[in-house]
């Protein structure tokens, strides 16, 4: 199963809220400067991408599926917008390897909006993570989206963790994204397997709550055969031992995360919190530091290893 948005074929919750927009649109009420708000893995960017599709294909012979709130396995524009390469389509989002969105990536933009529409057809503009935008990016941004082109749409997906700024997110609709509990709960059940769920560690099920995120943890537990009833402080020996903090991605991504969900654990069992916390601080600070200055984390870990988890 893919939860890359833009692969995603199913669209999981919010029925009534993708029908609301497919009507704006049928009804040329679409707003067209929308940003999508919400936590990080709520669905967001996957409902952007449905609508996307749901305009592209709207005249396809294998139009999206309304009823299913679903992408056909032959929808012509699905094949084009998950490679990238439709003309009525243009995306921006952060570089795995980059924290901002460069002003380049605007200019190019900018080129797109000046060129002809394919058959007239409407033109979408995809800024996914708009929050990595630097300031230079969005200057340039609010020049052209103050006064769009005909029959083109800014869709800007935001992490609502982030603040973006007012000059932006003023000349845009906003609408927040979140789940009900029970809304949730289902979302989880249909993406995930049962038994890894129910018995997920409580370490991690009290923290990783977003359907998107969840799917990330199932799948790194699952190809690394770890078991989901694991611990944070042995995960965070296995991560060491195996030294997957060099080579998987999502370890990359999340491992300072986890020795903060460590900490916070160690801090809320203790009494005396000062020496904890002073550890906390400690590696922390070493851990930020060779992530901003490029510096092997490897011996940082040892002494974490030695000090903490098995000290």
């Amino acid at each position: 199963m893919h939860l890359n948005p833009s692969n995603n074929k199913n669209l999981y919750g919010y029925k009534d809220l993708f029908l609301t927009f497919t009507n704006l649109y049928k009804n040329n009420f679409l707003p067209n400067k929308i940003i999508f708000s919400g936590n990080k893995g709520i669905g967001k960017s996957t409902f952007a991408y449905h609508l996307i599709n749901y305009v592209f294909s709207i005249n396809e012979n294998n139009k999206y599926n309304l009823n299913e709130n679903a992408i056909l396995d032959k929808n012509n524009s699905y094949k084009l917008i998950s490679k990238n390469v439709h003309p009525n389509f243009f995306l921006i989002s952060n570089d795995d390897e980059k924290n901002n969105i460069q002003v380049s990536k605007i200019r190019e933009m900018i080129n797109f909006t000046n060129k002809s529409s394919f058959n007239n057809d409407p033109r979408i503009i995809l800024i996914d993570n708009v929050e990595y935008l630097n300031i230079n990016s969005i200057n340039a941004l609010l020049k052209v989206i103050e006064e769009p082109n005909n029959n083109l749409y800014f869709f800007l997906v935001h992490d609502s963790k982030v603040k973006i700024l007012d000059t932006l997110s003023s000349r845009c609709i906003k609408f927040n994204f979140f789940l009900e509990g029970n809304e949730k709960e289902k979302i989880i059940q249909k993406i995930l397997d049962d038994n890894f769920y129910n018995n997920l560690n409580n370490d991690f099920r009290n923290i990783y709550n977003s359907p998107g995120d969840l799917f990330l943890l199932f799948d790194f537990f699952t190809k690394n055969d770890i078991d989901p009833g694991i611990s944070i402080a042995d995960l965070l020996k296995l991560i060491i031992s195996k030294k997957l903090f060099k080579k998987d991605m999502f370890i990359k991504n999340n491992l300072t995360f986890f020795i903060e969900l460590y900490f916070n654990k160690k801090i809320n069992i203790f009494n005396s919190k000062d020496n904890v916390y002073s550890f906390y601080k400690y590696f922390l600070n070493k851990i930020s530091d060779c992530n901003k200055y490029n510096l092997d984390i490897e011996n940082v870990l040892i002494e974490f290893n030695g000090k903490i988890l098995n000290g």
